[in-house]
């Protein structure tokens, strides 16, 4: 029986507490990583960690000190990091002639802003081994937008953006950056959402989460697990050759 793929590796995975964090927490410690989960809940952050027997560190992804505060932290316990997955995340169902520049710059913050810092924080580290692959989470609306939620697609739209200019930027020192563009999962940032949906269509919560699932060609939707499938594919050495991919896990409801 062959070793699991990502056995030699140490992966970084931020917002890890709940959510697709999780799921991909749970298929990277599968495939053998040694992992290093952060949240800025470091509650639940510890909790992951203990049952998948990672390290577990608060981080605040909007703030440059905290991000290379853990990066610090994970090179002075692990000596490197291979991979760094860029998951935190938030979204809020709004109308643009509602949204205000504190929801703007919330949103923004945490789902553009923290990829760029805890890029930022690990790069050098990257550049110096001259290895390492950045896989940072985006949305299919990352490239197609849909009405009420223009400041969550323009975030996402940011994160292609800066997956494509840093893997042309630092494909001279084989780092590796790609995004994976998630479809419809039930996480508990849905909930939310359902519930605004629910009370601007006059329907149950449960009818405005069938709405979405009828719209994918495949009739189901995704789960945590399906993004870090292709997500521990990214950090493995199989996707050698693949740099600034924007990979779609949607059942189809995104072609392009």
């Amino acid at each position: 029986m062959s070793a699991p793929e990502l056995a030699d590796k140490v992966v970084l995975v931020t917002g890890a507490g709940s959510g697709i964090g999780r799921g991909i927490a749970d298929v990277l410690a599968r495939e053998g990583a040694e992992l290093v989960l952060t949240d800025v809940d470091l509650a639940s952050a510890k909790r992951v960690a203990a049952e998948l027997g990672a390290t577990a560190f608060e981080q605040d992804v909007t703030s440059w000190d905290s991000c290379h505060r853990v990066v610090s932290q994970v090179l002075e316990e692990k000596g490197r990091i291979d991979v760094l997955v860029n998951n935190a995340g938030v979204s809020k169902s709004v109308p643009f002639h509602e949204l205000d520049e504190a929801e703007w710059d919330r949103v923004n913050d945490i789902n553009a802003k923290g990829v760029f810092l805890s890029t930022r924080a690990v790069v050098p580290h990257m550049m110096e081994r001259r290895s390492g692959s950045i896989i940072s989470i985006s949305s299919m609306v990352g490239k197609e937008a849909i009405p009420l939620f223009v400041h969550y697609c323009a975030s996402k739209f940011a994160v292609i953006g800066l997956t494509q200019g840093l893997a042309k930027e630092l494909a001279p020192y084989d780092i590796r950056v790609n995004a994976v563009c998630p479809g419809v999962v039930r996480t508990p940032l849905w909930e939310p959402l359902l519930n605004q949906l629910s009370e601007t269509k006059g329907i149950s919560r449960e009818e405005a989460w069938q709405e979405f699932v009828d719209g994918i060609p495949l009739g189901r939707p995704q789960e945590p697990q399906d993004i870090g499938e292709v997500v521990a594919f990214l950090a493995s050495d199989r996707a050698r050759n693949m740099t600034g991919q924007g990979v779609n896990v949607t059942g189809g409801m995104q072609l392009h």
